[in-house]
């Protein structure tokens, strides 16, 4: 069934509020009260303006604006679909939480920079959500290359060697591999189909019949390495060297939106360039979920080691990622669902764990798991919300991990492959050795024997200037600011597993 297709300028409207944000910012930046609350408003426009076209895209239309033509089938143009919202709703809604917690942290520390901050930060969600709603795979090539570049100054923001080391892996990585695999692979497909836009449903793909089996596997290799913030290893290096950067970059950037940004990239090109079709016809689909598993296992293996808990969290993204990538290459519809669910269940309580994080950093400067015996019992309410998200993650019942867990669990059965089934189960193992630890360390861990040493030296790393003050030995919960942000995302990680159906309906859209 061919989807409904309507011309809507909510579209540029909506990819335009965090630019036009962006400039507003910088404009007030003298004054950070106002700075401040011209990112909210930016944040709350954006998320009005995609909130009004849920009813629209449920009734299965597609909303679709032409900005302009370069060639034929070669055009500059957004489209709103079933996927786009999955990515949409939860990236617009999240920046608006993200805003009132960065700026807690943010005067928390005292940090510099503070208007370049949340000027890169609009300019990055301008395009991720350029990506959401990307009509072809040159408007999408465009976006994602501008979120590479806007959040460069985010990873980069302390200006020590470790901030510009972090951020030159991270521009190196993801620069060279779009230009490298994403462009050639781009052009030959153009020259191929005669046009680069997007199928308009993800069982045909645009590839056309005759084109020799060995290229298309070649093509479709170049894109899913190509669009490198997936994390696929060996290329995810770049996400754990991100982390110098603070907290809500790490927060929102590497839990929704520069990683979903390479994930939906590739589930985009897997779907609508290739097509479910495709993919099954030259065996694409296992071979694919196979090679991610290496990604979720040994991500999870590492992630186990790592004191540092912005560490830790890190690898568990890498690992988490690829399950997107696994639920859409089992190519039943199930698998897909479940798949793309995961981008919307991995960000809410992902963005959960790194706000705790960041709390845990501010109220008492310590960054190592080890450090941390005793305080769930001085802040209950961020290790609870942290326990929670962490539930999520290992894919408890009924918090919204276990239904995308679930749904690929049932999805490997319909491939028939034990080994995706055995993957799954052995990686959520791993997701309980590596977070079930903090929380119980937290909660009824020793506190760590009192040091000056440490905290000094916790004070002044990373940041441009030291926080020394004497070190007092209870520490309360974090400011208001940050505090209801994460309980918030905390309990949405749990509503959404309850309730699924609001994401389920776009996820289970796509491949009807």
């Amino acid at each position: 069934m061919a989807p409904h297709i309507v011309e809507d300028s909510r579209l540029l409207l909506a990819v335009l509020a965090p630019l036009v944000g962006a400039g507003l910012v910088m404009a007030t930046g003298k004054k950070p009260n106002l700075r401040e609350a011209c990112s909210f408003i930016a944040a709350a426009t954006l998320f009005g303006l995609v909130f009004s076209m849920i009813s629209a895209v449920s009734a299965g239309q597609t909303l679709h604006f032409t900005l302009f033509q370069l060639l034929p089938g070669l055009s500059f143009s957004l489209r709103a679909d079933a996927l786009s919202m999955v990515f949409a709703v939860a990236a617009s809604f999240l920046w608006v939480l993200t805003v009132f917690y960065a700026a807690g942290y943010m005067r928390g520390l005292e940090e510099h920079a503070q208007t370049r901050f949340n000027t890169c930060f609009a300019l990055a969600l301008f395009g991720a959500i350029g990506c959401a709603f990307s009509d072809n795979l040159l408007t999408l090539y465009l976006f994602y290359e501008i979120v590479s570049v806007t959040t460069y100054p985010l990873v980069a923001h302390h200006q020590d060697d470790e901030g510009y080391e972090g951020a030159k892996k991270y521009m190196v990585y993801l620069t060279t591999t779009a230009k490298g695999l994403i462009l050639p692979a781009m052009v030959l497909i153009y020259v191929l189909s005669g046009t680069l836009d997007f199928a308009g449903n993800a069982h045909t793909g645009i590839i056309p019949a005759g084109v020799h089996n060995g290229l298309i596997t070649i093509l479709y290799i170049c894109c899913i390495l190509g669009f490198a913030k997936n994390g696929i290893m060996p290329l995810h290096n770049w996400l754990p060297s991100a982390m110098v950067a603070p907290t809500p970059v790490s927060a929102l950037l590497h839990a929704v939106a520069v990683v979903k940004v390479g994930v939906f990239s590739t589930v985009r090109v897997m779907l609508y360039i290739f097509g479910v079709d495709l993919m099954d016809k030259l065996h694409l689909g296992l071979p694919t979920a196979l090679f991610v598993s290496i990604t979720i296992l040994v991500g999870s293996v590492i992630a186990l080691s790592k004191d540092n808990l912005k560490a830790r969290l890190a690898y568990s993204t890498v690992s988490q990622l690829s399950y997107v990538i696994l639920g859409v290459a089992l190519l039943s519809p199930i698998g897909v669902s479940g798949g793309l669910f995961h981008i919307a269940a991995h960000a809410f309580s992902k963005i959960t764990l790194f706000f705790c994080a960041g709390a845990i950093y501010v109220t008492t400067h310590k960054k190592n798991i080890s450090e941390m015996g005793g305080l769930g019992r001085q802040m209950p309410w961020t290790f609870a919300a942290f326990a929670l998200a962490a539930l999520s993650m290992i894919g408890v019942p009924p918090v919204a991990g276990f239904t995308s867990k679930l749904y690929m669990l049932v999805g490997s059965l319909d491939a028939g492959s034990y080994v995706i089934l055995a993957v799954l189960i052995g990686s959520s193992l791993l997701n309980a050795a590596y977070f079930a630890p903090v929380v119980y360390h937290a909660f009824f861990g020793k506190p760590p024997a009192p040091s000056a040493a440490p905290a000094e030296a916790h004070h002044s790393h990373g940041h441009g200037h030291s926080h020394e003050h004497a070190h007092p030995e209870h520490h309360g919960e974090a400011s208001l600011a940050m505090l209801i942000p994460l309980c918030i995302t905390a309990v949405l990680s749990v509503a959404i597993g309850v309730y699924p159906d609001f994401f389920m309906q776009f996820a289970s859209a796509v491949l009807p």
